[in-house]
């Protein structure tokens, strides 16, 4: 089970590329073990090119290495924090991707004012506080953020975007539409002042996106 989802969080990371969310070896994913406290996380300071899934190191929920030959990310606590205190997370991902994290260099939560926002966030994507790397700090300000909030994002101030999702992909795409929106909001402001989404509409929006659209099972 450790080893499979290791390989998925290794596969995962490529995605983070592909998609323009980091530089050099910045960012991060982790996957939570099913049925342990145990979650899996990227290295610090190792190349996207040279990961491997034996690369992949195995953490506890405290953020202790349990398994493998490299130091974890620097943001292990925050990924540790997280898994303790919000049991039906899965998977986390952290960016520094470039128009997400300009919101958060102004510590300004992005309006929801495109339906593609109420699907994926139900609303806007909110600020966290700012807080140092290396403890709780970062962690504890993920989880009060989101806490009763539908937004699987949070922009953390001056620092950049933290996702969550039931799995490792869905906190990636989180990461990947956060990014998305942020840009396209960023530009629309550039024009003048966007228009916001009635709460009703936004309630609507989201309800369709999460339970109606894709491909369901008709058993």
């Amino acid at each position: 089970m450790i080893d499979d989802l290791r390989k998925t969080v290794c596969g995962l990371h490529a995605e983070l590329v592909r998609y323009g969310l980091v530089v050099w070896t910045a960012g991060n994913i982790s996957g939570r073990v099913p049925g342990e406290d145990l979650f899996v996380i990227k290295p610090s300071g190792v190349s996207y090119d040279d990961l491997t899934p034996e690369s992949i190191v195995v953490c506890d929920l405290d953020g202790n290495l349990v398994e493998g030959d490299l130091a974890p990310s620097s943001d292990t606590a925050a990924h540790a924090y997280v898994y303790r205190h919000m049991p039906e997370v899965n998977g986390v991902v952290h960016t520094h991707s470039t128009y997400a994290s300009a919101w958060a260099a102004r510590g300004e939560s992005i309006p929801c004012v495109l339906t593609a926002m109420a699907d994926e966030f139900g609303g806007e994507i909110p600020v966290g506080p700012f807080a140092l790397i290396g403890n709780d700090d970062i962690g504890k300000g993920i989880v009060e953020t989101l806490t009763g909030h539908r937004s699987p994002a949070v922009l953390m101030q001056n620092h950049g975007v933290f996702t969550i999702g039931e799995s490792p992909k869905a906190a990636v795409k989180a990461a990947v539409m956060c990014e998305d929106v942020a840009r396209t909001v960023h530009i629309s402001c550039q024009l003048g002042q966007p228009l916001p989404i009635e709460k009703a509409d936004v309630d609507s929006l989201y309800d369709r996106y999460q339970n109606v659209y894709g491909q369901r099972s008709h058993l």
